[in-house]
């Protein structure tokens, strides 16, 4: 396999989500992409490796598929894999782990020894060391006796934007925050407010789509660390356009001064501080910011507490009755996004939400969004 080759990338979504990856993919422009279970394929060489880890707001990873074989026996995953071109995709001076995933289907049910069979025939035909910590990872999944194998372009999960260092006790990963944007309709072309904003997740990836900063602008990525990785070329795709001018805002606000103060800091950092603007207050004290122009509404998007971590659910209930009779009382026109993992906390608020999507899994719990369309 050599960067000219085309083969099938697979870019991981939290189950559910699917579809608003597909719809990233397709007005990125990448090629043939299909829905998958846990996300989406496309079709492409190396450079749309690099360009998917770098752009994507909605992928967790970036898988590329480097080959494939059947083998019924470890005995024979041993043979075929010390056969495998390890030395077109990894390199011998660079540390490499593997993981395997195995199916009741597969004659090779044991996915420890199947780990070490490849483990092996990659450091004593390549000579890569293995090491568990390694940033490259080597991923075989064995379906129905076929071997496929992946390698981890994306080193740290792309959530990692590289400038969020500061987080509160329950973070929404950046990723999940772009996709829910997008379900809400989010385009970048309207303010988005979170009342209970955290360390600023959504208020920040909104001024970031809205500014046309690149996701994947500020971190590196473990396809850097592959035979296949070409520096002068990955520099022409990573000179990115200059950041978009925007009269938008984007507004945060908790009543919490830590958060506040987190915030803020994360926003310096990721570029956007002149377009976000964060404050300490209390939900009930929420009113809609003062905007220039015709468009007088936009997004309203929170992702509160459930009571499962933090805080009491029965208290809760109050609080999410308040954000809703705000919401109702003050954002007129305005559309609403709440992400909670307790249908009875989103109904508790009294909003007029739509039909609501599949649970997503998140941090142990199954969250949803709880979307309206403009409020009366």
């Amino acid at each position: 396999m050599d960067n000219s080759d085309t083969f099938e990338i697979f870019l991981t979504a939290p189950p559910g989500l699917e579809q608003a990856l597909l719809r990233e993919v397709v007005e990125a422009g990448f090629s043939t992409p299909q829905i998958v279970p846990g996300g989406v394929t496309i079709m492409g060489g190396w450079s749309d490796v690099w360009q998917a880890n770098l752009r994507l707001r909605g992928a967790a990873r970036v898988l590329a598929r480097i080959g494939a074989f059947r083998a019924f026996h470890l005995a024979q995953l041993d043979k075929r894999a010390r056969k495998f071109p390890w030395e077109t995709v990894l390199r011998a001076d660079v540390p490499v782990r593997v993981e395997t995933t195995t199916n009741k289907k597969s004659k090779i049910y044991h996915a420890g020894a199947a780990t070490q069979r490849i483990e092996r025939a990659i450091q004593e035909t390549l000579g890569a060391p293995i090491d568990a910590a390694a940033e490259v990872t080597v991923k075989l999944r064995i379906d129905d006796n076929m071997c496929t194998f992946s390698v981890d372009t994306s080193g740290e999960g792309l959530h990692k934007r590289g400038h969020k260092t500061a987080v509160g006790k329950a973070p929404m990963r950046e990723n999940l925050a772009a996709l829910f944007l997008r379900e809400c309709g989010y385009t970048g072309q309207e303010p988005v407010v979170d009342p209970m904003c955290g360390s600023g997740t959504f208020v920040i990836e909104a001024a970031e789509i809205a500014s046309g900063l690149l996701p994947g602008r500020s971190r590196s990525f473990a396809f850097e660390k592959l035979a296949t990785f070409d520096p002068d070329a990955w520099a022409a795709v990573r000179d990115a356009p200059p950041m978009r001018a925007t009269d938008l805002r984007f507004y945060g606000s908790d009543r919490n001064a830590g958060a506040v103060e987190m915030a803020t800091s994360n926003a310096d950092r990721a570029g956007v501080s002149a377009l976000v603007e964060i404050s300490q207050q209390a939900v009930s004290d929420l009113m809609p910011p003062v905007q220039t122009g015709e468009n007088q509404t936009g997004l309203v998007i929170v992702n509160p507490p459930y009571g499962a971590r933090i805080g009491n659910k029965k208290l809760l209930y109050a609080l999410y009755a308040a954000l809703g009779e705000t919401l109702m009382a003050q954002f007129s026109g305005w559309r609403v996004g709440i992400v909670t993992s307790e249908t009875s906390l989103a109904k508790a608020t009294n909003l007029p939400f739509l039909p609501y999507g599949p649970p997503i899994a998140h941090g142990g719990l199954k969250i949803r969004l709880f979307k309206t369309d403009p409020l009366p």
